[in-house]
Order: structure tokens, then sequence, then C-alpha cells
């Protein structure tokens, strides 16, 4: 059985507010690749399409499990930089889709 979790943000970033986004979104995901349970990630930027969001993050986890942890260690990270998610995206006109996902069909053998 698959139990990998897959936390999947989707971002509306304008244009102004793209590299101070994205300067955030490195500094995480830096920590993110550190802790127990991290499978993989990617930071993808859209490059074409008719789509509203224009940045998606992907972290991929062995486990829900794996993602507590994972979470306090950010937001120790965000107090540290005296960074607020929220007011950065109040303050750049960032909105957001953030939710978790699992594999909607089974995982098929390789080979």
């Amino acid at each position: 059985m698959d139990t990998k979790v897959y936390r999947v943000d989707k971002f509306v970033v304008p244009g102004h507010a793209r590299q101070e986004f994205l300067n955030k979104v490195h500094a995480t995901h830096d920590l993110l690749r550190l802790q127990a349970g991290f499978v993989q990630d990617n930071i993808l930027e859209q490059a074409s399409g008719p789509g509203e969001f224009n940045f998606v993050t992907i972290v991929e986890w062995e486990n829900a499990e794996a993602m507590e942890p994972a979470r306090l260690a950010v937001t120790a990270l965000h107090n540290r930089m005296n960074f607020d998610p929220h007011e950065l995206f109040a303050r750049l006109g960032i909105r957001a889709d953030l939710a978790n996902y699992k594999r909607a069909d089974p995982a098929k053998p390789r080979g």
C-alpha cells in the first residue's frame, strides 16, 4: 500500500512579488529537504497555458507522520527569519491554495 503524501501548494504571484516570494520558497524547501521522511520536491513556475496559478510547489513525503515534524521545523525557521507568510501574501497580493494529496490510482510496479 502506498502511504506517500504529497503537499501541493499553488500560488498566484504578481510579477513584482516574484523574487521575494521565490527567496522565501527556496529557503523553506532547503530546510524541507533535510527532514526525515522527505522524498523529493519541485518548485514549478508556469511556462504557458491559461492556468490561474503561476507557481506550484510539490513535496513528496514517505507518509503523513513525517509532515508534522517538518511543519514544526518550518515554523521555527520562519520565526528565526522573522517571516510571516500571511503578512507576505497580504502585502504582495499573493493568493494561495494549499493542500495535501494522495495517489488516486494504486502505484504500479516498474518493469
